[in-house]
C-alpha cells in the first residue's frame, strides 16, 4: 500500500470496500439528496505519462445534523486498458464524519484489490483520534520502517476525508487562503502530511462545472510508518510537481480536487475530472449563501479545460 500515491487520487485506483459497504455507496450516489444535504459526484481519468490507464469517482454528501455538517465520502477507481490486464487493480473506499475546520472522521474503510495482493484497511475514529483499526493481511514487521506510535494516530485525517477541504472561515470559497494548509494524514499504515501551498487563481470550464478555482502546490512529509531510506521516499520528499486544483462545492462551504497532478519516477500522474454534478441546498445551520453566478454556472454542461 503506497501512502504517498493518495496524494494523487490514483491511491483510489487500487481501493475496493467489501460488497454490503459498497452497495452501500452505490445507494448513496443514486438517491436524490434530502433536506439540507448538498450532493456531489466528480468522475476522474486518470493518466500516467500522457497514457489513460484508468478512471475514478468520487461522491460526497454534507447534510445537516445536532453535531453541526456531516459528510460522507466514496471513491471508487478502475485501471484500465494494458494497465489494467496486467495489475487487475479496482477498488473503493468510504468515509464519514463531522465538518468543522477540517474533516473531523470517525470511520474509514478502503480495500484494495490486484492480481498480485488485496488488502483491506478499517479504522474507527473519536474526534479526529484513531481508537480501533485493522489491516488484512497485517504488515510485516520491518525494522527500517519508522516506528508508528500513538501520538500518530491522533488528530489525524484518513485519506477518503482528506479529499474534502472545508473553506477556511467565512470567506469566500476561492479565497487562496483556502489552499494555505497543512493536512494530517493516517491510513492505518503510515503518517504523513500532505502541505498545500496557494499558487494561483484561474477560470476553468469542465462538463458540468464552469467558473473560478484554486491551483495548489502540494509537498510530501513523511511522519511515521515509511521506510526513510527508499529511492521512492526520497523522491517524494524532494518533489516540488505535484499540485490540486481545488473547486467550491457550493452550499457546503467544501472545496474538492478537479485535477491532482503528481510527477513519480515513471512520469507525470494526472487525475483530472471529466464531469462534475451537484445536487441540493446545502446545510441550512448558518452556513453562508452560494456564492452568486457559481451555482448556475455548475449547472450548464461546458467543454473540458484544455490547460495543464
Amino acid at each position: 500500500m503506497r501512502s504517498k500515491a493518495l496524494l494523487s487520487l490514483a491511491l483510489a485506483a487500487g481501493l475496493a470496500l467489501p460488497a454490503g459497504e459498497a452497495n452501500t455507496a452505490q445507494a448513496a450516489r443514486s438517491r436524490a439528496p434530502k433536506a439540507g444535504e448538498t450532493a456531489v459526484t466528480v468522475d476522474y481519468g486518470i493518466m500516467l505519462a500522457g497514457v489513460p490507464i484508468g478512471s475514478a469517482q468520487v461522491t460526497g454528501q454534507v447534510s445537516d445534523s445536532r453535531d453541526g455538517p456531516r459528510y460522507t465520502m466514496d471513491v471508487s477507481a478502475r485501471l484500465t486498458g494494458l494497465v489494467g490486464a496486467i495489475t487487475g487493480g479496482y477498488g473503493s473506499g468510504r468515509a464519514s464524519g463531522t465538518v468543522a475546520a477540517k474533516p473531523v472522521p470517525a470511520a474509514f474503510a478502503l480495500a484494495s484489490h490486484s492480481a498480485s495482493a488485496s488488502i483491506t484497511v478499517r479504522m474507527a475514529m473519536a474526534r479526529g483520534n484513531v481508537v480501533a483499526s485493522d489491516i488484512a493481511p497485517p504488515l510485516v514487521p520491518d525494522p527500517e520502517r519508522v516506528t508508528v506510535s500513538e501520538v500518530h494516530k491522533r488528530g489525524i485525517i484518513d485519506p477518503v476525508s482528506a479529499l474534502m477541504m472545508p473553506a477556511q472561515g467565512r470567506g469566500a470559497l476561492i479565497d487562496p487562503q483556502n489552499c494555505n494548509r497543512t493536512i494530517p494524514v493516517f491510513d492505518g499504515a503510515s503518517r504523513f502530511n500532505v502541505v498545500l501551498s496557494y499558487g494561483e487563481t484561474r477560470s476553468v470550464q469542465k462538463p458540468g462545472y464552469a467558473g473560478p478555482i484554486l491551483v495548489c502546490n502540494a509537498r510530501y512529509q513523511p511522519i511515521a510508518g515509511h521506510r526513510p531510506d527508499r529511492p521512492g521516499v526520497k523522491f517524494m520528499e524532494e518533489n516540488t510537481e505535484m499540485s490540486v486544483w481545488l473547486a467550491p462545492v457550493e452550499g457546503a462551504r467544501v472545496l474538492l480536487p478537479l485535477r491532482i497532478a503528481v510527477r513519480t519516477q515513471l512520469g507525470l500522474n494526472i487525475i483530472e475530472a471529466t464531469r462534475w454534478s451537484q445536487s441540493g441546498q446545502g446545510p441550512q445551520n448558518g452556513q453562508a449563501a452560494p456564492e452568486a453566478g457559481a451555482q448556475a454556472a455548475a449547472q450548464a454542461p461546458a467543454s473540458p479545460s484544455g490547460g495543464h
